[in-house]
């Protein structure tokens, strides 16, 4: 009993009270202290980032620290952050490193991972409520409507990231369009099956939409592209005609903004001429490159992204938020809301107190939901969105130098042409099949990445495979580049000299 007594518990007689337990920590001087020396250890993380290896192979033994048991109890703070730094910190995915370019993702940025830190402290569930936290998630919502153009009167959501942007835009595309409530009757309801369709080159995450919306995969009609790998309109046009002529009922337009493979870019304004007239929803795919827009030397690229009846964004890409974030932004406010909002008994509305205020959760999918915006905010605050818009600018234009450097050496070759940031080449000597030609480059790319030099991917365009370069990354520098370009040469060199002495 001494130790409920000591604990400041009453002890009443013939009952044994409950010891009450907590998550807090014993010792707050000592937490202050370990979180100091973390924050410490991450400024240098960053500082360093470009003296270590973009990525590197985890030792067996690392990689058998995480078949551990599931813990019965606790470890001091100290001991699993010593565990951390040993067997997580050194083996990163590499995406913050300058010369990862493997995939288009962003960069990360410390101010927004403070920001992740104090949004996790505070601990507010988004799903609404009068909260300054909600507030914030919507003026981050606003914020994403301005760099678009979109108007004041559009709705929004923060989401996960540009997948599931799209699924939230395509959905209450199909809802818009299907001449019955979906919500209500569901889609063996609809009279005639919906249409939609997007170029050969869209991402694949809407294929996985049509799946989720019970539409199919053989709704999503796949139109070829153009010599810039653009969208075909004069094939879209014959699509639509075809499918109407056949008792389909075209319903919407998936316009990108970037694709995955090169980065080329739809004609949006042509595009919202043609959903205009055709009376289609335009929806535009704008996770690599709606924020185009903010970008001064390049938003032409983008003219007519405003004209959208929905758009995906991707604030974790060109806006460096640590993942995860995207932004789903809808020009019909009540259409978005009609397509997902749901009032369950306890969570009505209460004229004054928490419940006082709109649920953001009818905007989405997810009734529980994190605090994304506080990352977005704060970094757009301390750096601005022309800073933003320049360094979209920066990174278009090293796409364009690393193109530059690739025409300019006879080893190298162009598959695609570059469109903003994104670059499809590959090492190719004379007398080389494909075949043979396609197992050089990918040993020239994993050699690459095992060396921790530089990250690259591959992909194949119109039947082409090739090494991809996307640049999306605030400390890439043109050095960067130039090493890449030197890189490959010597690589593919040693990997032909040792082929041909086997």
């Amino acid at each position: 009993m001494e130790k409920y007594e000591a604990a400041g518990l009453p002890s009443i007689p013939g009952i044994r009270p409950q010891f009450e337990e907590t998550l807090d920590p014993d010792d707050w001087t000592a937490v202050r202290a370990l979180s100091h020396q973390i924050i410490d250890d991450a400024v240098d993380y960053l500082r360093d980032v470009r003296s270590r290896p973009v990525w590197r192979a985890m030792p067996e033994e690392v990689k058998a620290s995480f078949e551990q048991a599931l813990p019965r109890s606790g470890a001091s703070v100290e001991s699993i952050y010593h565990e951390l730094a040993g067997n997580l910190l050194p083996f990163p995915l590499g995406n913050v490193h300058p010369r990862f370019w493997s995939w288009y993702m962003g960069a990360s940025n410390f101010t927004g991972a403070l920001g992740d830190f104090l949004a996790a402290i505070q601990g507010s569930n988004l799903g609404g409520g009068n909260h300054a936290a909600a507030l914030m998630d919507q003026q981050v919502v606003n914020w994403c409507k301005e760099m678009t153009g979109f108007p004041v009167s559009a709705s929004g959501t923060l989401v996960s990231g540009g997948s599931m942007a799209n699924l939230i835009g395509l959905t209450v595309a199909r809802n818009a369009k299907a001449g019955i409530d979906v919500r209500e009757h569901g889609v063996a309801a609809i009279e005639r099956p919906l249409c939609f369709y997007g170029s050969d080159q869209m991402h694949s995450c809407h294929r996985k939409a049509m799946e989720a919306l019970g539409m199919g995969n053989r709704a999503l009609r796949r139109i070829p592209t153009d010599a810039e790998l653009r969208i075909d309109l004069v094939a879209l046009r014959v699509a639509i005609a075809e499918d109407r002529a056949a008792g389909f009922q075209p319903a919407c337009v998936i316009a990108t903004a970037g694709t995955v493979n090169t980065g080329a870019i739809d004609d949006l304004m042509a595009l919202a001429d043609l959903a205009a007239e055709e009376n289609l929803w335009l929806h535009v795919d704008g996770c690599i490159g709606a924020l185009v827009a903010i970008a001064p030397d390049n938003a032409y690229r983008v003219a007519g992204i405003a004209r959208a009846d929905s758009i995906a964004v991707d604030p974790h890409k060109w806006l460096h938020a640590p993942f995860e974030v995207g932004c789903a932004l809808v020009r019909d406010a009540a259409a978005h809301r009609g397509a997902f909002a749901v009032t369950p008994e306890y969570l009505e509305p209460t004229p004054r107190g928490i419940a006082s205020a709109p649920w953001l959760y009818e905007y989405g999918l997810q009734t529980s939901r994190g605090f994304r915006a506080l990352k977005v905010w704060m970094a757009l605050k301390e750096h601005g969105v022309e800073k933003f818009g320049r360094l979209i600018d920066q990174n278009i234009a090293q796409g364009h130098y690393l193109s530059g450097l690739i025409e300019s050496e006879p080893l190298l070759e162009l598959v695609a042409p570059t469109n903003i940031n994104i670059v499809c080449f590959r090492y190719h000597p004379k007398g080389i099949a494909e075949e043979a030609l396609k197992a050089l480059n990918i040993e020239i790319m994993l050699r690459l990445q095992e060396a921790g030099i530089a990250a690259l991917s591959d992909t194949t365009v119109h039947g082409a495979h090739c090494l991809r370069v996307a640049i999306c990354n605030y400390r890439t520098r043109r050095d960067d580049l130039d090493l890449l370009v030197k890189e490959i040469i010597q690589l593919g060199h040693q990997v032909l000299s040792a082929s041909r002495s086997a």
